[in-house]
């Protein structure tokens, strides 16, 4: 017997995998994370019974599904037994109509524990709404600041490799934050997935709980982040971290780079898009240099008369934070960062 339950009865199952039965395109847009999509029907089947939907009405278009459902019904079922194991199943569509029924149906008659989630697809973005719909978090933020180049982004990887709940934005986001953002990147998710994987972040690690994240603007590329998280990092514990220029310029050397023809004509088009704050001839040389693979004085450049007035950080321990690291060494300024939040939590 199917066994209908809310979303955030999904959320808090244990043993199970959540089946997105939606079409490709809409599981690709934005799902809940961690579903696996099997649609029910693929884009363009989607597409057509809807067409005849408002063309002929329901019977029609209910007859046609099933015309193209039922050829692919094994396959379906053999996917779902090769991924779930000995897991129960949830099931969920855009708002909890025909398809996970259906689907939900022909998994229960094959013997399945089944899970359909009232309200679909639908009520889990209300859930995500509902959660970032308030003035600030319940946890409290560790922001790490600095310059281009200093390593946040190390650092953050390495505090969650020492088991710290470390939230990358520009990971998720796919992007790093600048013009120069997404060389190298793969495509970002859209705003609806950018705000799953933070709640899903957030619901994790608990209320009244820390956790480390880099200072960011509003915007991450096309991505917004939520109001309440920019006020937990404008409110944040203040980390600083500095290291010397030559080490910058050769970490950011390392990352933008580091592609197929050394992203030059990437980094090229970048550079350009800031001939109104640079000039024209400025671009030139810099483009110039980067045809020649000579990047040192480039990203030198960039840094010391672009982005560090930019972003106007110190070089150096300040009083202004409420903890200072050099990032010269990596891994040591990982365990200093690493005491400072266990000391937090005592």
């Amino acid at each position: 017997m199917v066994e209908e339950i809310t979303i955030e009865e999904a959320l808090n199952l244990k043993n199970f995998i959540l089946i997105d039965v939606r079409s490709e395109d809409e599981f690709a847009e934005a799902t809940i994370p961690g579903a696996v999509n099997i649609p029910v029907f693929e884009n363009e089947e989607r597409a057509a019974i809807g067409t005849l939907y408002h063309q002929a009405g329901p019977d029609p278009a209910r007859r046609l599904g099933l015309k193209l459902i039922a050829p692919k019904l094994p396959q379906k079922i053999t996917t779902v037994d090769q991924l779930a194991g000995d897991r129960n199943l949830a099931v969920f569509c855009w708002r909890g109509g025909q398809r996970s029924q259906f689907m939900a149906g022909m998994l229960d008659t094959m013997g399945y524990h089944v899970y359909r989630v009232i309200g679909g697809y639908k009520s889990y973005r209300q859930y995500v709404n509902a959660y970032l719909d308030r003035e600030e978090l319940a946890q409290r933020a560790v922001v790490l600041h600095g310059l281009t180049g200093v390593g946040k982004t190390e650092v953050l990887v390495g505090l969650e490799a020492k088991g710290l709940p470390a939230l990358d934005l520009e990971g998720l986001a796919v992007h790093r934050g600048s013009v120069y953002g997404k060389i190298g990147l793969t495509p970002s998710p859209s705003q609806k997935a950018f705000e799953s994987y933070i709640v899903k972040f957030l619901t994790n690690i608990g209320e009244n709980s820390i956790f480390i994240v880099e200072c960011e603007s509003r915007r991450i590329g096309n991505l917004l982040v939520p109001s309440p998280l920019m006020t937990s990092i404008r409110t944040g514990i203040r980390v600083l971290l500095y290291a010397p220029i030559d080490q910058r310029v050769k970490r950011i050397q390392a990352v933008y780079t580091s592609g197929p023809g050394s992203n030059i004509k990437e980094l090229q088009m970048a550079t350009a898009s800031l001939e109104k704050k640079i000039g024209r001839a400025r671009v030139e040389s810099l483009n110039s240099m980067l045809a020649e693979g000579n990047f040192n004085p480039v990203f030198m450049y960039l840094l010391q008369r672009y982005y560090d007035p930019l972003y106007k950080y110190p070089e150096e321990p300040s009083p202004n934070y409420d903890l200072c690291v050099d990032t010269t060494d990596i891994k040591k300024a990982i365990d200093n960062i690493v005491e400072f939040v266990k000391g937090l939590s005592r």
